[in-house]
């Protein structure tokens, strides 16, 4: 048993031991979700998730290789070495782009369907 200052107060933070033994429904006075709307917005999500996985996986290994070849030893006409240390740059900028984006997808789909909610 806790003895002291380490000891929780419950009814300091407003619960009375009586309420926490008290049963009741976690879900009383809310009204369902419909299933259709939340597995659509599963499926959008798993979408967008997959959508952007392929994007981090090619965008930053086709820039790579792309601009190190046809830009900075093509165009430019550096060195091998110039050209790798050039290119992983362009790589790791888009790599952070494409991060970005996500985010951005992922907050206004966020907030979409907090408002889609919101409104029933």
């Amino acid at each position: 048993m806790l003895r002291g200052k380490s000891r929780l107060n419950v009814e300091w933070l407003g619960y009375s031991p009586g309420l926490l033994l008290e049963r009741r429904p976690l879900l009383a006075g809310r009204t369902p979700r419909s299933p259709g709307r939340s597995e659509s917005s599963l499926a959008s999500t798993l979408k967008t998730l997959l959508f952007f996985t392929a994007l981090m996986i090619t965008v930053p290994i086709g820039l790579y290789f792309t601009t190190k070849s046809y830009i900075f030893e093509g165009a430019f006409g550096m060195s091998n070495r110039d050209s790798y240390f050039y290119a992983a740059i362009v790589a790791v900028v888009a790599v952070h782009v494409v991060l970005a984006l996500f985010v951005y997808v992922a907050w206004n789909e966020g907030s979409r369907q907090w408002r889609e909610g919101k409104q029933d």
